[in-house]
């Protein structure tokens, strides 16, 4: 494991509101996106994921304007994730200040756009996401936001992303989804040992503990949502995220040593 390893918030947006959901179904309202993005700036997080869940499924297009709000007010790098289906959509979003857009829909119906976005924009650019969840028999692969499926299993799709120019991988568990009982440590695993580019594993997370466990199944950072929107078991909605301290005691990160005494 990486002795600091990227810890990744995810919000999740539906019709330009922060949501959370379980399972990829029910979002559940939480606020507004900017003033998460603005308390996130606060903590310090080095790294933040928006994802549009209901923008492909719906045919619609990115909220450019509310992307170009979150980049002015984001104190740090920004990726961001759906209803993406032009390569002038993409160039857009760069130049309003993302670092990283997130293909999912279109790295499966549209590999020529994936191809040519890592190409000119450069693979660390440009991340693919792989939605899936458990079938009969295999693990089947998602997109629409989870609607639609795909002829590929998770580790055909990352395999595929990789050989398009992907620059890392999003792993994300439909079944863990908000359910905050553990990544899918096999999956990471297996994803991990597949492919040479970074995989960045999401869904399930509920603790500390869950952070770790993915770190050592081989994923180089996590991403997570209702660990860091909702606090106590009722689920209080609050924006948190550990101190550094807390990723330390959780042997997450490994404590800096800078000479002095």
């Amino acid at each position: 494991m990486i002795s600091r390893p990227r810890i990744i918030p995810t919000l999740l947006i539906d019709e330009g509101n922060l949501v959370k959901t379980k399972r990829f179904k029910n979002p559940n309202y939480l606020g507004d996106p900017i003033n998460a993005i603005k308390i996130f700036n606060e903590k310090g997080v080095d790294e933040l994921c928006v994802l549009d869940i209901s923008a492909s499924k719906k045919g619609r297009a990115p909220r450019m304007d509310l992307l170009r709000n979150m980049a002015t007010e984001a104190f740090m790098p920004l990726s961001y994730g759906g209803g993406i289906t032009t390569f002038e959509q993409i160039r857009e979003i760069f130049y309003m200040g993302f670092e990283k857009v997130v293909l999912n829909t279109s790295l499966v119906q549209d590999s020529a756009l994936f191809g040519r976005a890592a190409a000119y924009f450069g693979s660390q650019s440009i991340v693919a996401s792989i939605d899936y969840k458990k079938g009969l028999g295999r693990d089947n692969c998602y997109i629409m936001d989870g609607t639609q499926k795909a002829k590929f299993t998770p580790v055909e799709l990352a395999v595929t992303a990789e050989k398009l120019g992907a620059g890392e991988i999003l792993l994300y568990s439909i079944d863990r989804d908000g359910m905050k009982k553990g990544y899918d440590i096999k999956m990471i695993s297996e994803i991990s040992r597949s492919v040479q580019i970074p995989v960045i594993a999401c869904g399930g997370a509920g603790g500390l503990k869950d952070l770790k466990s993915a770190l050592d199944a081989g994923a180089h950072a996590v991403a997570a949502g209702s660990l860091f929107v909702y606090f106590g078991s009722r689920d209080a909605v609050l924006i948190n995220f550990p101190e550094e301290k807390e990723l330390i005691q959780s042997n997450i990160f490994e404590e800096q040593n800078d000479g002095r005494i």
